[in-house]
């Protein structure tokens, strides 16, 4: 083969090589494009439709997973109170992102060490993201958060989030909850079990609201005492 002929070969194979890179970053682009165009469909969608989480079809992979919805009406107000003092106290106020909080968190010398997730925040993620912790996956939710504050009202956005957490290995939402540590339907939680049933979201799979920690019962303590005093953080939802 002379000098020429190899080449032309050489060339051709690198054609080649391209026409395969490119017809792969055009499948890759694709998969981006839907994987933006399902929350962007998906949360008007569920302005109506309830929804379920990716952590849910997860873990359905590996076992049964309990869910009943619940309508906001019938979640007791002493849970929704709970939640916000607890997770996000400017829930009625903010756009979907607790810009305040969320700076004070960048601004630490040390880094980030902790958590600035709003109640929208923390539904998205449940919803079309993944848990485990990365910059990728809270850059993600940032934009989400605001498009869902946008599409849904705060009730909404409180329904959805209480009706997805997780509060155990395949328990979903609090109706689920209520009825696995408390025995009882969700509309009747005291202010104690609410209290406890928040305590044990931040690691739900090792606290038990049912046989709680001393921690966890200090923490719940806590918590209810924060509620009664809820008052003007929860105007936006019960006007």
């Amino acid at each position: 083969m002379n000098a020429q002929a190899v080449r032309s070969e050489a060339a051709e194979g690198g054609r080649g090589r391209g026409r395969r890179l490119w017809r792969w970053l055009r499948i890759a682009i694709r998969v981006v494009i839907i994987l933006i165009l399902i929350p962007v469909v998906l949360v008007p969608v569920y302005t109506v439709v309830p929804p379920i989480s990716t952590l849910m079809i997860y873990s359905r992979l590996f076992g049964p997973v309990e869910r009943q919805w619940v309508p906001f009406d019938d979640i007791p107000q002493v849970l929704v109170a709970s939640v916000i003092m607890s997770e996000d106290a400017r829930f009625c106020t903010h756009d979907g992102v607790d810009w305040e909080e969320l700076h004070k968190v960048m601004d630490q010398p040390e880094g980030p060490n902790r958590g600035a997730s709003t109640v929208t925040m923390q539904t998205v993620k449940n919803l079309f993201l993944w848990n485990a912790r990365s910059y990728v996956r809270k850059g993600l939710e940032i934009p989400l958060a605001l498009y869902a504050n946008l599409v849904w009202s705060k009730r909404r956005t409180m329904e959805i989030y209480l009706n997805i957490v997780e509060w155990g290995p395949g328990i979903f939402g609090v109706e689920a909850a209520a009825q696995k540590y408390f025995k009882r339907p969700a509309k009747s939680l005291t202010g104690g079990e609410a209290g406890l049933l928040v305590a044990a979201l931040p690691n739900p799979i090792t606290r038990n609201p049912g046989r709680p920690s001393r921690m966890v019962r200090a923490r719940a303590q806590e918590i209810a005492s924060r509620a009664r005093a809820a008052g003007p953080y929860v105007d936006c939802l019960y006007p």
